[in-house]
């Protein structure tokens, strides 16, 4: 499948707030082992949704010990998914940033026949599903607290469409495109701008014609 425009975590080919790093990080076997870890991801996620950060502040945030996060972002940077922030990096502890804005699933992955391939594969994906439901349960939890406005902007869709999977390829494709269209022209400024969260599932299912 070609590499789509830089999704935050992409099963199909993981925006973020660092444009000063590349724009992706695609991922090959090793270092799929290398993040397919749940709190790798909760680490990655932290530093591109928030900035650079110390290990301490990514244990507060995400509600661990300050030695796990060590270990993990350790583990991280040697994948090359996190390095130093040398602009911070100037007292005791040690900041960390993204080292990209978004990790690619390369679709060979699917077909490694490592078993333990497979396995981060399977990790990696079942963590993405579960972050995508806890942010969407967040905002259903918390919508209480937006203006109508937002309220009426905000979507969930589901469609039910017969495609090949090559037209499923050009239609993803084509949505990815139209999201960069508008990543490119944001309105940060605009008074009443507010972070955008968009997931896109598109699998197939089983079932009558």
């Amino acid at each position: 499948m070609p590499e789509k425009p830089e999704p935050e975590h992409s099963s199909a080919a993981t925006p973020d707030e660092q444009p000063a790093a590349p724009a992706s990080r695609v991922l090959d076997p090793r270092s799929l082992r290398g993040l397919a870890h749940p709190l790798r991801i909760q680490l990655l996620r932290a530093l591109r949704h928030h900035g650079p950060a110390t290990a301490s502040q990514l244990a507060e945030r995400l509600g661990e010990s300050s030695g796990a996060t060590s270990y993990h972002l350790r583990q991280l940077a040697a994948h090359g998914f996190v390095e130093d922030d040398p602009e911070r990096g100037k007292g005791r502890e040690r900041w960390w940033k993204a080292a990209a804005q978004g990790t690619t699933f390369d679709e060979a992955l699917y077909e490694n026949p490592d078993p333990e391939v497979q396995g981060a594969v399977e990790v990696y994906l079942h963590e993405i599903a579960t972050i995508h439901t806890q942010e969407l349960n967040t905002y259903l939890g918390t919508r209480h607290q937006w203006a109508d406005a937002w309220l009426g902007a905000s979507d969930m869709s589901d469609f039910t469409l017969h495609l090949s999977p090559e037209r499923l390829r050009e239609l993803d494709a084509r949505l990815h495109a139209l999201i960069n269209e508008y990543r490119d022209s944001e309105d940060r400024e605009a008074p009443d701008s507010q972070r955008i969260r968009m997931h896109l599932h598109a699998f197939p299912q089983h079932g009558e014609n």
